[in-house]
């Protein structure tokens, strides 16, 4: 049932972890070649993003501390079931699903497999839009803390981020090919995450008692709380399950666990410590950006913000890795990374697709806006509802009556959540566009 249009044929199957044979669909990346441990660090990657640095702001802010930790253990409790649900079907049907597109259309026919499709990439763009805006705003914050003089507005830092971003994507093939990189990015997060948590720190500390009353008025806090929601899922979910489970080794739903069981333990704590103690020690004049309220010494903000500009780069070449697979397979761009063709092939469209993004992070730079309508339009869906959804129809038989009930209630809750969230993120986005011109200097 599976639609077919980027896979050209069958390569040779392997042996799954219960000992059956596994066929897997031609690609152009690697498939089976990373430990569980280097999974667990891709997918800790992208929880503890630059991104982190804006959750004080744009998660407790609005939430406040009883929603805001409330709201936090929530989403990891049921992100990490979500997420295992997903890593549960990656087997099924004697075939090893190596992209969300692909699991679904196994399921459901071609016509899911081509919303699927459609969805799962426009999630992913948004989420790529979010980091070149997140890697532009490190750098002008960088330079205004030698150079506060207006004369290099965001936009050029955007684009700046954008040239970086596609530098990385020509030098890196596949997401596989990330390791050492993976090392690098684990400690530039630690730099700027322990940075700011070390000055905040010094800065609550010695700091007047802060407000953490809830800004705004009923009604927009009202909009402003349904629209948090779409961030706290945002926080902890790839939307690309399946394409990182495709590189680690067999057995490849028990290594996959292990690396869930990794991201959502050790590697949320980073994310959670630099939230609530930038939360605490700033209340609700919380930035979106934490290194932008913290004081001390001038390189070491320096340090952390170029720090979390590299990790952004590194991050955004994960969420892009979907895309460059199915563009590296369909044009079949295969052997060495260094061939003339397929360097060339690299520059050439992914060049194109990281020109366009970059576009559109300078023209509307609203990065707490991105968050919370990539959370309501396709986080939600692709995590939580069709987790669920196909969990129910690939075990139905298996489930017994109160177990089938909780899938559905999980699925409608989620989907009126998710309409909510929608709603709330179209008004903030309608909001700001009225404050800030296009091409805003944020």
């Amino acid at each position: 049932m599976v639609k077919e249009d980027d896979i050209m044929m069958q390569s040779p199957g392997e042996t799954g972890g219960d000992g059956v044979a596994i066929e897997i669909p031609e690609t152009a990346h690697e498939v089976s070649s990373d430990s569980w441990f280097q999974v667990g660090v891709v997918l800790s990657t992208g929880v503890n993003s630059a991104y982190v640095l804006g959750y004080s702001g744009t998660i407790m802010v609005p939430l406040g501390w009883i929603g805001g930790v409330v709201g936090l253990i929530l989403a990891v409790a049921i992100s990490l079931y979500a997420s295992t649900l997903i890593a549960k079907l990656h087997e099924l049907g004697g075939k090893r699903h190596i992209r969300y597109r692909d699991l679904a259309g196994f399921i459901y026919g071609p016509t899911a497999y081509s919303l699927i499709w459609a969805l799962q990439y426009a999630n992913l763009f948004l989420i790529n839009i979010g980091y070149i805006i997140m890697g532009g705003q490190s750098l002008k914050a960088f330079y205004t803390l030698f150079r506060d003089d207006h004369v290099m507005k965001l936009p050029y830092f955007i684009m700046i981020a954008g040239v970086a971003c596609l530098l990385f994507a020509i030098a890196i093939p596949h997401l596989s090919a990330l390791r050492i990189w993976l090392g690098v990015s684990t400690i530039l997060s630690m730099v700027y995450i322990i940075a700011p948590c070390v000055l905040a720190l010094k800065d609550g500390i010695n700091s007047p008692p802060r407000d953490y009353g809830i800004p705004g008025t009923k009604v927009s806090r009202i909009f402003t709380t349904v629209g948090t929601a779409g961030n706290l899922v945002f926080a902890f979910n790839t939307g690309m399950i399946p394409e990182i489970q495709a590189t680690v080794k067999q057995p490849a739903v028990k290594n996959m666990l292990k690396a869930l069981y990794f991201q959502f333990t050790v590697g949320v704590v980073p994310m959670l410590a630099v939230t609530f103690i930038g939360y605490w020690a700033y209340g609700s004049s919380s930035s979106v950006y934490l290194l932008n309220n913290v004081h001390g010494p001038l390189w070491v903000k320096a340090f952390a913000n170029l720090c979390a500009f590299l990790q952004a780069v590194i991050s955004l070449h994960i969420f892009a890795s979907p895309t460059y697979e199915f563009l590296d397979t369909k044009y079949g761009i295969k052997g060495g990374a260094l061939l003339l063709r397929n360097l060339g092939f690299r520059t050439l469209v992914r060049g194109g697709y990281l020109v366009f993004t970059t576009f559109l992070a300078a023209l509307l730079p609203f990065l707490g806006d991105f968050m919370s309508l990539t959370g309501a339009t396709s986080v939600f869906p692709l995590t939580f509802i069709l987790a669920n959804l196909m969990y129910l129809t690939a075990n139905g038989s298996k489930l017994s009556s109160l177990q089938k009930s909780w899938h559905w209630l999980l699925v409608t809750f989620f989907g009126l959540l998710s309409v909510a969230a929608f709603v709330a993120a179209i008004r903030l986005i309608v909001v700001d566009s009225r404050t800030y011109h296009l091409f805003a200097d944020l």
